[in-house]
């Protein structure tokens, strides 16, 4: 329960089909760094609310602490990935390692058979066992995204109760109830970054300190210096502080000799690149080559492609078209159609 309109019809539609609920909010944050959550799904409000759904609909509540297991599952690997060059996507691993991943065992603790979230995505449990992952039906809200590292014995306690409606049909669900949340606004932001300021948190948090480096081109011809490559990503315009006939761009953060190549536009297209740890939920053997669709980060519209799996869990993705801003530390998900095949990490 995320204090959110999505997790509340969620607990309300399973109270309709008849099973019995608990709702559970996952304290993320320690007491002294409270203020950071303040509005988001881990804040003090966000826990009101929680707790006003669950009384309204008569079900229990339990807030449960996670800050430890969130520092160390989420923004080590958040931080870590930035000092290695890497620009990193946290909701993926936060649903792998904290929805998916711990809350699983405090179901196991109150007997509960499954975990069931507002996330926008659909499941469909095979005749031999196994379960695959879909888009959401409202592609504009679809979330299987950020789902795809989840491993079949926690696709199998998973239910998504909101993976046949819209954003809408969600608000009159919980307007139905009565639920003070029906009207609530939703963040698009990450839970625990301020103002979407990567850097500031970075610093605020004393995860990243001011590090000087060099900026080169291509040629690796000095054109100034950064603060850290920490505080850029891949396709970065704004905030280079250089002076340049033609846009420059950040085409490659080089962690190990604290460099952040810029280049023109056309130097961010590219059309192959390597992904590890790779996630197969449509099978448990990949085949040799797959054709697919491949979105490269969350808000892209996916490209066809030809993914050649290798056997020590990597893959080599050959775009059919080339694409801008390729990032290292990104998922790379595939599709076929509405059917989620698997995915992996975007290396360097």
């Amino acid at each position: 329960m995320s204090g959110g309109v999505d997790s509340s019809a969620t607990a309300a539609l399973l109270l309709e089909q008849g099973y019995e609920v608990v709702g559970i909010t996952l304290k993320l944050w320690p007491q002294d760094c409270v203020s950071r959550a303040e509005d988001k799904c881990c804040g003090p409000q966000a826990v009101t609310d929680a707790r006003s759904v669950c009384h309204k609909l008569g079900i229990p509540y339990y807030l449960i602490d996670e800050a430890e297991q969130f520092q160390a599952k989420v923004i080590q690997y958040f931080a870590a990935e930035y000092k290695a060059g890497r620009t990193p996507n946290p909701c993926v691993m936060c649903n792998q390692n904290l929805k998916f991943g711990r809350l699983i065992d405090r179901a196991d603790q109150l007997g509960a058979e499954f975990i069931a979230t507002g996330h926008f995505a659909r499941l469909e449990r095979r005749d031999d066992g196994r379960v695959l992952l879909k888009r959401g039906r409202d592609l504009k809200k679809d979330q299987s995204y950020f789902l795809f590292s989840l491993r079949q014995d926690q696709l199998a306690r998973a239910i998504f109760p909101l993976g046949e409606m819209t954003k809408k049909d969600t608000r009159e669900v919980a307007r139905h109830c009565n639920l003070k949340t029906a009207d609530k606004e939703e963040s698009m932001e990450i839970c625990f970054v301020p103002d979407n300021n990567y850097g500031g948190f970075l610093q605020s948090a004393n995860l990243v300190q001011k590090h000087r480096g060099e900026i080169v081109d291509l040629r690796g011809q000095l054109l100034g210096h950064h603060d850290g490559i920490e505080f850029y990503t891949i396709g970065q315009r704004k905030g280079l502080g250089l002076s340049s006939p033609q846009p420059l761009y950040v085409v490659e953060l080089d962690a190990e000799n604290n460099r952040v190549v810029v280049g023109d536009d056309s130097a961010l297209d590219r059309d192959e690149f390597t992904v590890d740890r790779c996630n197969w939920i449509a099978f448990g053997e990949p085949p040799d080559s797959i054709e697919v669709t491949a979105k490269i980060r969350y808000n892209h519209p996916g490209t066809p492609a030809t993914v050649i799996t290798q056997p020590d869990g990597r893959a080599k993705v050959k775009l059919h078209t080339p694409q801008r801003a390729i990032t290292p530390g990104q998922a790379a998900v595939f599709y076929q159609d509405d059917l989620v095949i698997g995915g992996g990490w975007i290396v360097r």
